[in-house]
């Protein structure tokens, strides 16, 4: 599965739970919550002021170091 700014966090977090670490550097300690599960990346991102696209390369490059 290919992550974009769209792709909702807790969607990413039930892909993989690795890809937490990437959140929580960025600040967003929040994780379990309901609402922090259900936006988007770029929302979140947006919340934090951080890089939406920075963290997106991060977490696939994550996800393809795995397959």
């Amino acid at each position: 599965m290919k992550i974009t700014k769209e792709s909702i966090i807790g969607d990413v977090l039930d892909m993989d739970r690795g890809t937490a670490e990437f959140f929580l550097e960025i600040g967003m300690h929040c994780l379990g919550c309901p609402s922090a599960r259900g936006e988007s990346i770029e929302e979140a991102c947006e919340v934090h002021g951080t890089d939406a696209d920075e963290l997106v390369e991060k977490i696939n490059a994550y996800l393809a170091s795995k397959e």
